[in-house]
């Protein structure tokens, strides 16, 4: 199944050593920072972002000023807020605590159906789906819930999913330092559903393997086995 699913270029974090990232060959090109950018454009005022959207409504066709739009602007940097607040939040805060009494376990870990919505860079128009998260554990575990906080940090940023299924599995790899982690996205993106070609329901799928997830294929198979599992 791996031949089918393929990943595009991996665009890690940067880091001092390259051996921290899933994939440390990656092309100077396609790396893009995980964490909220430190040299980030100087942020614009919620008065600024307001008039922003007065200027688009007015683009649109429509009239600001009309009773039903006088709230938008303001409604809109509101839901902006929510909608990217992972820009506030760092993947290594969410993973912080390390569980180290499982009495031994170092088996599979396993979260599946982990549902999110993130936004295109492109076009900045939602994508909806579900991420799968194994990992094989090595001093501990980390909570379940810190999984799905993990994608959330992610995702509620502007993304393509490439990029997030990657930078997810680089923050675990990271972070708890893990025999193997393996990350599946799926995902129906609106800038296909709801303009361009059009076609709804269509699905993307992107993986990204690391340590024995990416040296065996028996693994790549049994992470597969346990996501059809069960259903």
């Amino acid at each position: 199944m791996d031949d089918v699913v393929k990943t595009f270029p991996v665009r890690p974090s940067f880091e001092e050593d390259p051996s921290a990232a899933v994939i440390d060959k990656t092309p100077a090109s396609f790396i893009r920072p995980v964490e909220p950018a430190a040299r980030a454009p100087e942020r614009p005022s919620r008065e600024e972002a307001e008039a922003a959207v007065r200027t688009l409504l007015r683009w649109a066709g429509d009239d600001p000023d009309r009773e039903g739009l006088r709230e938008t602007p303001r409604r809109v940097v509101k839901a902006y807020e929510e909608f990217f607040k992972g820009y506030a939040e760092t993947p290594d805060e969410v993973l912080s605590r390390v569980f180290e009494e499982v009495e031994g376990y170092d088996d599979l870990v396993l979260v599946r159906d982990i549902p999110f919505t993130s936004h295109c860079e492109h076009h900045v128009v939602p994508f909806v789906g579900k991420a799968h998260i194994a990992y094989y554990p090595t001093g501990g575990v980390v909570g379940l819930s810190k999984l799905a906080r993990l994608v959330d940090v992610f995702a509620r940023r502007l993304q393509t999913q490439e990029a997030m299924t990657a930078q997810i599995a680089e923050a675990i790899e990271r972070q708890l330092k893990p025999r193997g982690v393996a990350v599946l996205v799926e995902a129906e993106h609106m800038c296909m559903s709801m303009r361009g070609v059009l076609k709804q329901g269509s699905s993307t799928v992107t993986v990204q393997f690391s340590g024995v997830f990416r040296d065996d294929p028996g693994q790549q198979a049994h992470f597969y086995t346990l996501l059809r599992g069960a259903r």
